[in-house]
């Protein structure tokens, strides 16, 4: 996570073998494309154990922005401490899980994208005390 310092994130823990991910997949990369840049992004992170099944599955789905990460040992969920998934955390500049949700969710949704514009803003509101 270090590589995303001075970025709010996204984290959405996924497999190709979980049912929810042909809806929430699609709606992850519309959220990324709205809005990823240089403060946001939105990090898709498999826990499939051959990472060799993502791309196609991207390509299966139109999945066109988000990048592709795979975490086969499932270290990152497990000191994440991710009962299963999807398990999804908003993560603040500093690195802080300030959100989470443990359920699917349409994350291209107008609830969703507050809760960015929250996140973005919150830094400068801690900064001006």
């Amino acid at each position: 996570m270090a590589d995303f310092h001075g970025r709010v994130i996204l984290l959405n823990l996924w497999a190709t073998w979980c049912p929810p991910r042909r809806e929430e997949m699609p709606s992850l990369d519309r959220l990324n494309a709205k809005r990823g840049g240089p403060d946001f992004e939105v990090v898709a992170l498999s826990i499939d154990r051959d990472p060799d099944l993502v791309k196609p599955f991207y390509q299966d789905f139109g999945i066109r922005t988000l990048k592709h990460y795979v975490d086969p040992t499932t270290k990152v969920s497990d000191t994440l401490r991710a009962p299963g998934v999807p398990t999804t955390l908003l993560i603040d500049q500093e690195g802080r899980e300030i959100g989470r949700a443990m359920e699917p969710a349409a994350w291209d949704g107008p609830q969703v994208e507050a809760l960015i514009d929250g996140a973005l803003l919150y830094p400068s509101v801690r900064d001006s005390k």
